[in-house]
């Protein structure tokens, strides 16, 4: 049994169907405190679309302080058509200033194939068996950080990283690989970006100074996009940086059949953490009751483990999740593998009754 842990958990609903995974993910978060006797206070506070309805700003100088005096922070999404002709903000502003007011350098996003989900995916069945990848995404530099020219002639966006940004990113994903399969994927692209070049050196030479053990690759970012379908079981860890591990991570979202399953949590090193689903805002379904809440589940989860050192706990929720799946209880996205599509809150009950089982 745990020893009881006080923690306060901000709440970031967001836009989109951001509100109603989140409903369910705290709803596990309260199962799990009333039934190993934690005592989590929860507080809600506004970011993206709907913070610039309510105050003309993506993230309110309000929330940023009410995220640095917590312990945790969940998200729902950010973004939707409703907010793409505001003049001078947008709600994904909010997010990425979060992260940089915060300084979550690394994004965590684990993916694992449910074999009741096989199905699911756009792949064969024994193309996806025994998935299990953690990728870590550099989430404070690169393109999305740097100098931006807009113009209806010309544009530009600049990509900037530093040693010292690429090797703490590299370190976190190199400890994670010693604790998993000892086996580490560096993804770039280094036969055209200066950036990527710097990164190559970096890893390798941290790599064999601080983690000789570890099996290190360097693939370049096209070549890892084709492996990541073609053969993504041989993979355990993959770092890379900013836009890339975007655009890989939902690519290999397939992998799992549905972007509604996947997790993720945005460290700084420290105890604080950002969790969300992957997922976007989905507005053409928001407000129907019909989105998948299993990956904000599982980053509640994720918040658990690495924000509140309760890692009993998160296994709990994860084995939960993998059960519901397991009986069938499955929403919309994924209804053709299910007799019938259930509810965003009734997936949450499933996975509340699974809890009750332990």
């Amino acid at each position: 049994m745990s020893t009881p842990r006080r923690a306060r958990i901000v709440i970031l609903p967001g836009d989109g169907i951001g509100p109603e995974v989140t409903a369910e993910a705290v709803r596990v978060l309260q199962a799990v405190a009333a039934r190993f006797d934690h005592d989590f206070t929860f507080e809600t506070a506004l970011i993206g679309g709907a913070a610039i309805d309510e105050t003309d700003d993506p993230l309110p100088s309000a929330t940023l302080e009410t995220c640095r005096a917590a312990d945790a922070i969940l998200l729902g999404a950010v973004g939707g058509p409703k907010w793409a002709s505001h003049p001078t903000v947008r709600p994904e502003q909010g997010l990425l200033r979060l992260r940089q007011g915060l300084g979550l350098y690394a994004n965590l996003r684990p993916i694992r194939t449910h074999p009741a989900l096989a199905g699911a995916s756009p792949l064969k069945p024994d193309r996806i068996a025994n998935v299990d990848i953690m990728v870590v995404r550099e989430l404070t530099g690169g393109i999305y950080f740097g100098e931006k020219e807009e113009g209806a002639e010309r544009a530009s966006d600049l990509c900037t990283y530093t040693r010292k940004e690429v090797e703490r990113v590299v370190r976190l994903a190199a400890q994670l690989a010693s604790d998993r399969g000892g086996r580490l994927v560096s993804v770039d692209k280094a036969n055209v970006l200066a950036t990527s070049r710097l990164w190559r050196q970096v890893t390798t030479e941290l790599l064999a100074e601080e983690f000789p053990a570890l099996d290190l690759e360097h693939l370049l970012v096209d070549a890892m996009a084709m492996h990541l379908i073609h053969r993504p079981s041989a993979y355990d860890v993959i770092v890379t940086e900013n836009m890339f591990g975007d655009i890989l991570t939902d690519e290999a979202s397939m992998l799992a059949g549905s972007l509604g399953l996947l997790p993720s949590a945005s460290l700084n090193g420290e105890a604080l953490g950002l969790y969300e689903p992957i997922h976007g805002s989905a507005p053409d379904i928001a407000g129907q009751g019909i989105a998948n809440p299993y990956g904000a589940i599982a980053s509640a989860a994720l918040l658990l483990r690495h924000s509140l050192d309760l890692s009993r706990e998160a296994l709990l929720v994860e084995r939960a999740v993998d059960e519901a799946i397991a009986a069938g209880a499955l929403t919309r996205d994924l209804a053709a593998h299910a007799p019938s599509a259930l509810s965003t809150a009734q997936a949450g009950e499933a996975v509340l009754a699974q809890l009750d089982r332990y």
